[in-house]
């Protein structure tokens, strides 16, 4: 089969498009036909050997490696009789999350318990570019927040593909207002989603134009994020998508709750289920900003790292 892959760690021209060994699914597993696979920071983070930690922290990964967990595909083989799926289904997943998977490929080994049944009325790009994003988003709101709508609520760096899923899904579970942060050009895009107040923060800093609300989201994080805390009211919640300087003493004096240790979204067949349901009758939708074949996954690479885009970029494996 064919597979995006790399033998050295760097930028995006180490992923060599080049054919290798087609894996069979063990006990538990099935084997997926991969149509589209997406493209998320832990991909690129993957391809250069994990820089952006330091080197007692970084997973112990040897090339060659086939990044990507994102896929929707079609079930091909199944490693057993209680994997509850059968050969034709079309499936999409977030694969061994937190974890390394093989999704840049024409055929990926994935646990039965890691897909869902992909919605019918999005095709397998757009359901590619599902699971990572939006579990990420279900998972911070509904299983480590509980939420359950409330106050304002900001979403920083709302354009993305976290920020625009949880965008969607805070209106959903009862925000009474829901504020979008980005650059000024995504505007219209997020008012399209439902955002009630649109910040541009490269005209506005967060802080002077919110300071009440109950929860905010960052999607962002980094060495300023301490920046965004006087937008929050005493008591309000801030939920970290990625590592950001928070100043936890800055915090308490404003009476800010920051979350406590570093929480990782996982793999979940179940819960990816949930947010199907909600694809599926258009409650919520994922946005496409590019689509790249499997052979340009270093070109899909270096779109997605440059950030400001709309949702997600996404590899299409079968043309």
């Amino acid at each position: 089969m064919k597979a995006a892959r790399l033998h050295a760690f760097g930028e995006p021209e180490v992923l060599e498009y080049e054919d290798v060994p087609r894996p069979a699914p063990g006990p538990g597993e099935v084997l997926v036909r991969v149509h589209a696979a997406g493209i998320n920071p832990p991909d690129w983070y993957t391809r250069r050997g994990f820089d952006n930690i330091p080197a007692e922290l970084r997973p112990a990964l040897r090339p060659p490696v086939i990044p990507g967990s994102d896929v929707s595909g079609v079930v091909a083989a199944v490693g057993g009789p209680d994997t509850g799926w059968s050969v034709g289904d079309e499936v999409f997943g977030l694969v061994r999350f937190p974890g390394f998977a093989a999704g840049y490929a024409e055929y990926t080994v994935a646990p039965a318990a890691d897909l869902a049944r992909k919605p019918a009325a999005l095709d397998h790009i757009e359901a590619a570019a599902v699971p990572m994003a939006g579990l990420t988003a279900f998972q911070f709101l509904h299983k480590r927040l509980g939420y359950e709508g409330g106050g304002p609520a900001v979403v920083v760096g709302a354009a993305g593909g976290v920020g625009h899923l949880a965008l969607q899904l805070l209106r959903l579970a009862g925000a009474r207002e829901v504020i979008a942060v980005a650059s000024g050009r995504h505007e219209e895009f997020l008012r399209g989603l439902g955002a009630d107040r649109f910040v541009d923060y490269t005209r506005t800093p967060v802080a002077e134009a919110v300071a009440d609300a109950d929860l905010l989201v960052d999607t962002v994080g980094g060495p300023e994020a301490h920046r965004l805390l006087p937008a929050l009211r005493r008591g309000g919640r801030l939920v970290s998508v990625f590592f950001g300087d928070y100043r936890p003493e800055r915090a308490a004096e404003l009476g800010v709750v920051l979350p406590e240790g570093r929480w990782q979204v996982r793999s979940s067949g179940s819960d990816l289920s949930e947010l199907a349901a909600l694809l599926a009758d258009g409650r919520i939708r994922v946005a496409i900003d590019g689509v790249y074949p499997l052979r340009e996954a270093a070109a899909a690479h270096r779109r997605a790292e440059q950030g400001h885009i709309q949702g997600k970029i996404v590899l299409r494996v079968v043309e």
